[in-house]
């Protein structure tokens, strides 16, 4: 890892990283056509960002410089894999990690030395939703600034429970995840729990340094959360179903999504590697259940 590297990720036990975060979650909520139209552009010339591919690919459709960055895409840009028995991608991304549990322990990064691992309660905040996991299957997808940043849904499911779960904000990405322990555990998040044809099913959005809200189709803004302490959201009646593809969710900035399965559920498809990167609906594996 390079020094600047070593100096980030030990500036940000000092940082105050939550007000930083509210810094920006401010400024880029601002309405002011100058401003937005001044840091899109300093977005666009940090990153390729493909605006042919959104629902509107004119810069000025945008009023703020979040509307920019959770952008629509257009129909058609994001094939959805039709095979019945497939788990999608639930997001643009890069595969951080993925595979079986051992036990109730996930991979976080794999290192010269050891392994970084980190528990499922730990993750989840709750024993009993925990145990529906032990040696069930994960991935990890990691969505940079570039990316598309809706979440979608990888099966279809009935929403169960919705809960926030405090924490930090450190960065998320390849070095802290190697450098950081237990930072998934670490971070505060959102845990989003569904019935589905495997079973139970969670999908969690793993927030992160800047990253400025997490937003629940149905529920809106879960984040910031003031004040910062545990709940569960109240949900409606009857429970809502979400089919494979639909829009779960989005990053208001980006961050990183877990996936969590029951065991003997999903076979992960063979070309699926480490440091891959996938697409919204791109099938990551098969179901196996009976």
């Amino acid at each position: 890892m390079s020094l600047a590297s070593r100096l980030f990720i030990g500036l940000q036990y000092l940082w105050p990283q939550h007000g930083i975060t509210a810094l920006i979650h401010w400024l880029t909520r601002r309405r002011q056509p100058t401003l937005t139209r001044w840091l899109i552009r300093g977005f666009q010339a940090l990153y390729p960002i493909n605006m042919a591919e959104a629902l509107h690919p004119d810069t000025k459709h945008f009023a703020t410089f979040n509307e920019f960055f959770t952008r629509a895409l257009a129909p058609g840009a994001r094939p959805l894999d039709k095979t019945p028995d497939s788990l999608v991608s639930p997001c643009d991304g890069t595969v951080s990690e993925f595979g079986t549990l051992s036990g109730e322990h996930l991979l976080q990064a794999k290192l010269a030395a050891k392994s970084f691992r980190y528990s499922l309660t730990e993750l989840l905040a709750d024993p009993e939703s925990a145990h529906r996991y032990v040696d069930g299957s994960f991935a990890t997808l990691y969505l940079a600034p570039y990316d598309y940043h809706r979440v979608h849904m990888p099966i279809s499911g009935t929403l169960t429970s919705v809960r926030y779960v405090p924490g930090a904000l450190f960065s998320v990405n390849g070095a802290t995840a190697r450098a950081v322990p237990k930072l998934f555990a670490r971070n505060e998040r959102v845990i989003v729990e569904f019935n589905t044809a495997l079973g139970p099913l969670s999908v969690i959005f793993v927030g992160a340094l800047n990253v400025g809200s997490i937003s629940i189709v149905g529920l809106g803004d879960l984040t910031p959360c003031s004040p910062r302490q545990s709940r569960s959201f109240s949900l409606t009646e009857p429970a809502m179903e979400f089919l494979k593809g639909a829009e779960l969710g989005r990053f208001n900035m980006g961050s990183t999504v877990i996936l969590l399965l029951p065991p003997n559920t999903i076979r992960f498809a063979p070309s699926l590697q480490v440091g891959a990167t996938v697409r919204m609906g791109r099938a990551l594996g098969q179901w196996r259940c009976a």
